[in-house]
C-alpha cells in the first residue's frame, strides 16, 4: 500500500510539474514576448525558450522523480533527457572494435565541433554525402560516447545506421555488479584493454522534432530491436564476432568471468574475434 501511494504521489508531482510548465510557457514567456515583439517573432522566441530551456529541465526533473533508485536502460542527452536505448555489447579491444566495423563497411564518426557541425548542416539541407558525419553527444557511465560508427543509407546524410559505444572495464563491472555505480564509470578504458563495449544503436530516417521538448533532430526509426539485429547481422556476415547471445529483462549477462545486469530491454552480446 505504501509503495502504491508513493508511486501515485510521484505521478501527481510530475503532472503538476507539467501543468506548471505549460502555464509558464503560455502566460509568462509568450505574454512577455508578445508585448514586445511581432506575433511571429514572439511565437519563435517562445518555442526556443520552451524547447531548449524549460521543457528539458521539466523532463529531467520528472525522470528523477519517477526513476529513483532505478538503473537506466538508455543513454542521456546533454540536457538529461532519455536518449538511445542500450541494445548491443561487444567484448574486445578498441582496435578490434574499429577493425570490425571497418570490415563491415562502417565509418568512424567525426568529432563534433563547429566545423563538422556546419558541414553536417550543409550536407543535411542539400542532401549531399557525408559518410563520416558527427554524432550528437549522448551520455552513459557519466561521460559522452568513446566512439561511434555509421553506415549511410542510399548515400544520404539524412538516413543512416549508427551506433555509439562506451567502454566499460571488466574489473569495474565485477566490482559494481547490481549497483548504481555500475553506470557511473567515468574513466575511459585504454585502447589496448579488453573491455565491454556497451552500445546504443539506432537508425536515422530523416528530419524530426523530439517528442518531449520539440527540439530539431534526426528522425529515428522506433524499432531499435530491428536495428540491433541489423548491426549484429552485419558483423556476423563479416565474421568478426562470435558467440552471439541475446539477454532479456532480469537476466545476467556473462562476460568472460563477469556477470552483470545490463538493461530491462533485450541486449545482444558478442565477442570480437577480428585481429586488431
Amino acid at each position: 500500500m505504501t509503495r502504491m501511494f508513493v508511486r501515485l504521489l510521484r505521478r501527481v508531482l510530475v503532472a503538476a510539474l507539467g501543468v506548471f510548465a505549460v502555464w509558464v510557457i503560455v502566460f509568462v514567456v509568450f505574454r512577455f514576448a508578445d508585448n514586445r515583439l511581432p506575433w511571429i517573432l514572439a511565437a519563435a522566441f517562445t518555442y526556443a525558450v520552451a524547447a531548449y530551456v524549460i521543457l528539458p529541465r521539466v523532463v529531467r526533473t520528472s525522470l528523477k522523480i519517477l526513476q529513483q533508485k532505478r538503473v537506466p536502460r538508455y543513454t542521456l542527452t546533454g540536457d538529461g533527457l532519455p536518449g538511445d536505448p542500450v541494445n548491443v555489447v561487444l567484448i574486445g579491444t578498441r582496435r578490434q572494435l574499429e577493425a570490425a566495423f571497418a570490415a563491415a563497411g562502417w565509418a568512424v564518426a567525426d568529432r563534433l565541433n563547429v566545423r563538422s557541425s556546419w558541414r553536417m548542416v550543409r550536407a543535411f539541407l542539400l542532401n549531399r554525402p557525408y559518410p563520416t558525419a558527427p554524432f550528437s553527444t549522448l551520455y552513459l557511465f557519466g561521460r559522452g560516447q568513446d566512439v561511434g560508427f555509421q553506415k549511410c543509407i542510399d548515400n544520404s546524410p539524412r538516413r543512416r545506421h549508427h551506433i555509439r559505444f562506451w567502454g566499460l572495464g571488466l574489473q569495474h563491472a565485477e566490482a559494481t555488479l547490481g549497483t548504481p555505480s555500475f553506470w557511473r564509470a567515468g574513466r575511459r578504458p585504454l585502447d589496448n584493454a579488453r573491455v565491454a563495449w556497451v552500445g546504443a544503436g539506432t537508425k536515422d530516417t530523416g528530419f524530426s522534432l523530439t517528442k518531449l521538448t520539440f527540439q530539431i533532430t534526426h528522425a529515428t526509426d522506433d524499432d531499435t530491436n530491428a536495428e540491433r539485429e541489423f548491426i549484429i547481422a552485419e558483423l556476423a556476415d563479416t565474421k568478426v564476432i562470435a558467440e552471439v547471445t541475446a539477454y532479456r529483462a532480469r537476466q545476467h549477462l556473462k562476460i568472460e568471468h563477469v556477470n552483470h545486469y545490463m538493461t530491462d530491454g533485450e541486449v545482444a552480446a558478442a565477442k570480437l574475434v577480428i585481429e586488431g
